[in-house]
């Protein structure tokens, strides 16, 4: 089973040519502060295109908090 104190988070990747998110990938967040961007191929565009990181969320899966 793997460690649940691990150092390393998800992030999603977005293209900047078709603006989809394909890719998910995990960074070391305390060695790597600045954005992750990568070269990888879009399927939406069937081309190359420059990959940069995002949240893995966006907004859409936040817990909300319980009101007391």
């Amino acid at each position: 089973m793997a460690k649940s104190n691990t150092k390393r988070k998800l992030v999603g990747l977005v293209s900047e040519a078709s603006g989809h998110r394909t890719y998910y990938t995990t960074k070391n967040s305390q060695n790597t502060t600045e954005k992750i961007s990568l070269k990888k191929y879009d399927p939406t565009i069937r081309a190359h295109a420059l990959y940069t990181e995002t949240k893995k969320s966006l907004g859409r899966n936040e817990v909300k908090q319980k009101k007391h």
